[in-house]
């Protein structure tokens, strides 16, 4: 049997919130980054074309010996994991896996809200495929779920100005506008694996009765819960707490960017897909 390192893919640098998370509590298992900056963002993206895209990178996973690949990407998740998992996997690999960010946080945030209300901070592309509102009312048919693009946090992310009076006026912005939806929201989700890097402005704009999910944690719990139901899959991923980071484009831009999100250093490799 071939064994391989656990994937983890995102447009850009988002995704590395995610990977920290599950690296701290999956610590054993082997790794594999692999960021499409050379054509992020997805959010502003068609469907379509989103889909494409990460088809291509998906592929590249299981070029590199991957059973199973995290697509932790909001807007990836929302936009192709579906087509991905129902039309690409039975055709191409019907022996790996393709998970995505979603659906674990919507699995769980019945249990945090008290009002049923919640609202949804997320880039537009996310927002425009109402995949959590569908998701959360799968589970919870009676809740109202309030959604709210902020189409320039990725950038002044990225940008390295989260820090900045700007990111406040922004943040302060968006907020605004979500809360004035309803006065019944009591739980704010981070539909968007850049926003932990803001969460401290957001929780100053927010009344302090309300919670703020973030998918990190969620989605590391999830992939754990996971891998105990699925062995077939689990005895395929290495474990030698090794992993590789790989970019689309500039490799020393990637590193000088990355370690905001990583919270350390990294070293990553230019790929062309």
């Amino acid at each position: 049997m071939t064994k391989g390192p656990i994937g983890i893919f995102d447009s850009g640098y988002g995704g590395l919130t995610i990977l920290k998370e599950i690296e701290a509590l999956m610590p054993q298992y082997d790794f594999l980054y692999l960021g499409d900056n050379a054509r992020a963002p997805y959010g502003t993206r068609s469907f379509e074309t989103v889909y494409q895209y990460t088809l291509e990178c998906v592929k590249w996973f299981f070029d590199q010996g991957c059973s199973l690949v995290v697509l932790a990407c909001n807007t990836a998740s929302a936009k192709a994991l579906r087509n991905i998992q129902q039309h690409d996997l039975p055709l191409i690999a019907k022996d790996k896996r393709v998970l995505g960010v979603i659906r674990p946080t919507t699995e769980i945030i019945g249990t945090i809200t008290k009002s049923k209300s919640i609202g949804v901070m997320a880039t537009s592309g996310t927002v425009a495929s109402d995949s959590y509102r569908i998701e959360i009312q799968k589970f919870n048919p009676d809740y109202n779920v309030f959604q709210q693009a902020c189409p320039l946090l990725v950038p002044l992310i990225e940008n390295n100005e989260h820090d900045t009076p700007g990111a406040d006026y922004f943040v302060k912005k968006y907020i605004d506008a979500l809360m004035n939806q309803s006065p019944e929201i009591d739980t704010v989700l981070l539909g968007c694996t850049h926003y932990p890097l803001l969460e401290k402005k957001i929780r100053q704009y927010l009344p302090e009765q309300i919670n703020i999910v973030s998918q990190g944690p969620i989605v590391a719990k999830s992939l754990q819960s996971y891998l105990s139901r699925h062995p077939e899959i689990e005895e395929k991923c290495l474990k030698n707490s090794h992993i590789q980071f790989y970019t689309t484009d500039s490799a020393d831009d990637f590193n000088l960017k990355a370690s905001v999100f990583y919270g350390k250093e990294v070293n990553a490799v230019h790929v062309s897909l």
